[in-house]
């Protein structure tokens, strides 16, 4: 499936992305309560599943809060007008509540500090996201020193490879090693890779000690 994420503090579930594969992916982890979502960047893959908000709002009787830069706050407005709209709004509609970020600035998520970090993702800037001693940074190509500093000291580290060849906007295998090298994570794991990375087992046995391919279900816990 699409590259996500769900974050678990306590009794609070927050989304990382809500791609075409939301539903079946918050089906199989059997949340029945969703308290936010965080955008990383308004490409189809990371943003098309937010109609399926809808069964979280009718559990949770609240809007989602869905946290975003201008620049998706903008696509989400064009590609679900429905959902923004404001005179004879369908009832049924979506209920969401956006709250714009920037890479400037922290923000606060059910209690949980979230430090933003710009990424680019070839020549689009998306964002990163960093709690505490994790870091989840999907659809990367390269990182600005200023923003580079913002994910040292890592316990574990989400990062994504796309493949093996050079590609314009995604970090290529080693070119996703070199970063871990760089930024000596406890544990890191790649997500975001194509068909042409290879079978797990093969690609596997290749990888640094503290270097694992991400998969469907991953779980682990940050200290």
């Amino acid at each position: 499936m699409r590259t996500a994420a769900l974050i678990q503090v306590g009794d609070k579930h927050i989304a990382v992305d809500c791609g075409p594969d939301f539903r079946a992916q918050m089906l199989r982890a059997g949340i029945s309560r969703l308290d936010a979502i965080l955008i990383t960047h308004q490409h189809n893959d990371h943003i098309i599943g937010l109609d399926d908000v809808r069964p979280f709002n009718f559990r949770n009787d609240m809007d989602m809060p869905v946290f975003c830069t201008v620049a998706v706050e903008a696509e989400l407005k064009q590609r679900f007008a429905y959902i923004f709209e404001t005179q004879n709004r369908y009832p049924g509609a979506p209920q969401v509540q956006l709250r714009r970020i920037s890479k400037a600035s922290p923000f606060e998520v059910e209690g949980q500090v979230v430090r933003p970090v710009e990424l680019m993702h070839g020549r689009m800037p998306v964002l990163g996201f960093r709690l505490g001693g994790f870091a989840y940074l999907t659809d990367v190509r390269t990182i600005a020193p200023e923003e580079f500093a913002k994910v040292k000291n890592l316990d574990t580290l989400v990062l994504s490879a796309l493949h093996h060849s050079e590609h314009h906007s995604h970090l290529n295998l080693k070119q996703a090693l070199a970063l871990i090298e760089q930024l000596s994570p406890r544990q890191a794991y790649l997500i975001h890779m194509s068909h042409r990375m290879g079978l797990h087992q093969e690609v596997s046995q290749k990888l640094p000690e503290n270097v694992a391919l991400g998969y469907d279900g991953l779980t682990f816990t940050v200290d």
